[in-house]
């Protein structure tokens, strides 16, 4: 007989103290896809009699628990035909369902009321679902299908511009978004220096971005979450699809192990351009390849494991004398437990890591960098009753970081062995998460995740004068490198520095009408990781360092408030948030400073503050053969880097003027307008036309202010940091979709997707540099752009 949790035998307690002398009983169950048994996630079960539901949680599980008494039950889910049954309940009871995917399934939704209030009611804001199938018809460059550049087409989310790797969101940096793929950390989400993204549209089942309002189970980031699931396999019949590109192709299957029992997935994807190049006489090449798996067994009606993984390589060269390759390679074993009607567990061992590579034949050395994690986890969630649900668990991260280790190519090249320090921390949190609905108008999320962060001692250690790794010159107001006055051997079993955070979280809704509610949220997050980059952007040379003695953890303090509102009976939905974040410890860089292979990174670093702030509109068509979004953001994102305060009096230096003298300056990824449209129109059964428009405001940047000569040379000289914009930013794409009539009744289906990136071909500016013209004689701007109007056909295919 399986022991229950402490946490849950005292809420069972208290809930039977309130629920006394009322006959009770429990309905729970999975829901999933006919015709492959792949759980579905997000399933609204409803019970208009009661005016009460519930969803399926990440692994298709729902419980609710309802007076005695005979009701009609309600499951509905985008896409698939409605499911309506009536039910007895006067036990309890286990139910499963398995729904038929529908194009014409939303025509049949007959309780459309009650679905619309319970999604109204929901405290949860501030973030947004993607269907892979949305995602799909987003036209995008070359024709690939891509989750990154969809999810830039929501408010609130940008990026640095055509070429870009990472996201934005809410005016924060790209390290800050914590990226998850069945549950484990992605440090690297693009393939190319951010063409593509490393996610394989074709193994995913799920994706969600949360942008505020963040649940107490997530933590180690301050911006956002993306979590993302694959696919479980097809148990049921064996499938096929995939897909052949202008650059790259994607080939999936899935099938049972076992049927209706086991299952697997293996897909892949790889590019192939770099095989034309040699026709041209051109010997630098760049691809990518990954490769997406999955195990799922269905022990019995209470357990379940899975066992999931992803690999990804990028490799760059110019000639054989210079390669790069970088990727993520992640695992997890995961184990579903129920131990009652009402208490889900699940247990997950998880690996993740990201692995940089440098072979520099033409000086002789090979340069490898790296991060890894071990992550332990331990998740419940507890359905009470109808109206409370409690989310709680721990997990433990222990991490491993190799800034740079450069190894000799060749005997004969001269160059010794060395390995920069590497740095060991563990990250332990444990939390509690409450969805409580206090009455029929107000409905609650509220919960308390606390973290601690240990950063581990290490072979060696700097120490400072006055702990100062940073000097000021008064005379030229210009911060530099100190020189260390001893170094330590603190070894692995001491630690460093330690740090404790409370991290509460809470979201309320508040109906108003059936059609419209007002929601706000606080959230506080720490994030205890850094990305060192002073680029807009994060390239594959970053390197990631924790916090220690020199480096604060960072702490982000977020409000939001939003109205939301279903018009036309769910036909349109209106969106709307304003939010503001300030973020402690947000560090910046030296001028000058030198982050590449720096064995002592705090040399470089000041510590600082950021804030921004914003409105968000998003305006949906959710139905009829014209579907699509409207996205608009009106924000400002600002860093400051003040003097530091003096070792010796708690106050701030005079002398020390900070960076942009102390005052506030725009962040790299400040964009005070971003507009986003876009629309899918099924024209007929046999052609879907798609489009997106974009505008933006230009991105943070520096010009020369003036210059001065120097031994005949004009020399320009900077004004302050981040102070000048790139032009504003426009572009506009479209696809067509072919599906032939003939797919109909054919096993084998095919579709043609003709797609035109940039239709106007305009040369947006992805820099713009100073230089000296060869002759004149005289500086001048050159202006950089990455891509015109870009063409491209695929063909997708699945049988």
């Amino acid at each position: 007989m399986n022991r229950l949790p402490l946490f849950a035998t005292l809420y069972i307690f208290l809930f039977s103290i309130v629920t006394y002398g009322q006959q009770k009983f429990t309905l729970s169950g999975t829901i999933s896809e006919a015709s492959s048994n792949e759980t579905l996630i997000g399933v609204t079960i409803v019970v208009p009699e009661l005016s009460t539901g519930v969803t399926t949680n990440e692994y298709g599980f729902y419980s609710i628990t309802l007076p005695e008494g005979t009701y009609k039950l309600n499951v509905s889910y985008l896409g698939f035909h409605e499911i309506i049954k009536e039910i007895t309940l006067s036990e309890n009871r286990k139910l499963n369902f398995q729904m038929v995917e529908s194009a014409e399934a939303l025509a049949e939704v007959v309780v459309t009321e009650n679905i619309e209030k319970l999604d109204i009611r929901k405290p949860q804001m501030s973030v947004n679902s993607l269907k892979v199938e949305t995602i799909k018809k987003i036209p995008v460059i070359l024709g690939e299908a891509d989750v990154i550049k969809a999810i830039l087409l929501l408010p609130g989310v940008t990026n640095a511009g055509e070429g870009s790797s990472g996201f934005n969101v809410r005016g924060g940096s790209a390290d800050q978004n914590l990226i998850l793929l069945d549950e484990a950390t992605i440090f690297n989400s693009s393939h190319l220096f951010g063409f593509f993204s490393v996610f394989n549209p074709d193994a995913i089942k799920d994706i969600k971005l949360y942008k505020g309002g963040i649940p107490a189970r997530y933590g180690g980031r301050v911006s956002s979450v993306l979590d993302i699931f694959q696919k479980e396999g097809n148990s049921k019949e064996t499938k096929i699809n995939g897909g052949i590109g202008a650059v790259a192709s994607r080939l999936l299957i899935e099938g049972p192990l076992i049927k209706d029992k086991a299952a697997f997935l293996v897909g892949g994807r790889g590019s192939y351009a770099h095989l034309f190049l040699p026709l041209f006489d051109v010997s630098n090449s760049a691809y990518f390849y990954d490769l997406n798996t999955k195990l799922n067994f269905n022990i019995n009606d209470k357990n379940s494991v899975f066992l999931s993984g992803y690999f990804g390589r990028d490799v760059f060269s110019i000639s054989d004398s210079f390669v790069n390759t970088y990727g993520n390679a992640v695992g997890n074993f995961r184990w579903n437990h129920l131990f009652t009607d009402k208490l889900f567990s699940n247990l997950s061992l998880i690996y993740s890591d990201y692995y940089y590579g440098l072979k520099l034949d033409f000086v002789g050395f090979n340069w490898n960098s790296g991060i890894q994690n071990f992550n332990i986890k331990y998740d419940l969630k507890h359905y009470s009753s109808d109206k409370l649900q409690i989310n709680y668990g721990i997990n433990n991260i222990y991490y491993q970081f190799n800034p740079g280790k450069i190894e000799p190519s060749n005997e004969d090249s001269g160059i010794v062995e060395e390995q920069l320090i590497e740095k060991y921390a563990n990250e332990f949190a444990a939390y509690i998460d409450i969805e409580h609905d206090i009455t029929e108008n107000l409905s609650l999320e509220y919960g308390l995740r606390f973290s601690n962060f240990v950063r581990l001692g290490q072979d060696e250690i700097n120490i400072y004068a006055n702990n100062e790794p940073i000097t000021f010159n008064p005379q030229t107001l210009v911060y530099s490198e100190a020189t260390p006055i001893a170094t330590e051997n603190p070894g692995r079993k001491n630690s460093l520095a330690t740090f404790n955070n409370f991290e509460p979280r809470i979201s309320a809704s508040y109906i108003i009408t059936s059609e419209a509610s007002l929601k706000a949220s606080y959230t506080r997050l720490a994030q205890y990781l850094h990305l060192i980059s002073n680029t807009s952007s994060p390239t594959p040379l970053d390197v990631w360092t924790p916090s220690g003695p020199f480096t604060k953890p960072q702490l982000l303090d977020q409000y939001a408030f939003g109205y939301f509102q279903n018009l036309k009976k769910g036909d349109y939905s209106l969106e709307t948030e304003i939010f503001y974040k300030n973020i402690q410890n947000r560090i910046d860089y030296i001028d000058g400073a030198n982050l590449i292979a720096n064995n002592a990174i705090e040399q470089v670093i000041l510590n600082g503050k950021a804030r921004a702030y914003g409105l968000e509109l998003l305006l949906r068509k959710n139905e009829g053969s014209f579907q699509g979004w409207l996205a608009y953001t009106l924000s400002k994102s600002e860093q400051q880097t003040p003097g530091r305060i003096s070792t010796n009096a708690n106050q701030r230096s005079e002398l020390e003027t900070g960076i942009n003298y102390g005052n506030w300056y725009n962040t790299p990824y400040d964009k005070t307008h971003d507009f986003s449209l876009f629309g899918s129109y099924e024209l007929n059964d046999k052609w879907t036309i798609n489009s997106t428009f974009v505008y933006q405001t230009g991105q943070p940047t520096n010009y020369p202010i003036g210059q001065f000569n120097f031994q005949g040379l004009a020399v320009p000289y900077y004004g302050l940091r981040n102070s000048e914009r790139l032009p504003d930013y426009n572009r506009l794409d479209i696809s067509a979709t072919l599906t032939p009539r003939k797919n109909i009744k054919r096993k084998r289906k095919g579709e043609w997707v003709f797609s035109i990136y940039n239709v106007y071909n305009r040369r947006n500016a992805a820099s713009i540099n100073f230089s000296r013209n060869q002759d004149t004689g005289v500086n001048e701007a050159v202006r950089t752009s990455i891509f015109g109007i870009v063409p491209a056909v695929t063909y997708n295919f699945n049988f």
